[in-house]
């Protein structure tokens, strides 16, 4: 997810969609620790998109 399309979302939205991550890394890291690793470079894509989502949820938060 690109930072224009997350700074487009509405606060709800944003938690939705980081909730919805959270779960994906959850399954993902599952995933590594049993050798079933489809995708593993999904796990830093995942990762960097939570940072963006919290860095946009705070940069709303603090203007206002």
């Amino acid at each position: 997810m690109k930072i224009d399309e997350i700074r487009a979302l509405t606060p709800d939205q944003l938690s939705d969609q980081l909730l919805q991550l959270k779960r994906e890394q959850f399954n993902l890291r599952f995933q590594a620790a049993t050798g079933q690793m489809e995708k593993p470079h999904r796990i830093d894509e995942v990762r960097k998109s939570i940072a963006r989502l919290k860095t946009v949820m705070r940069q709303k938060s603090v203007q206002g």
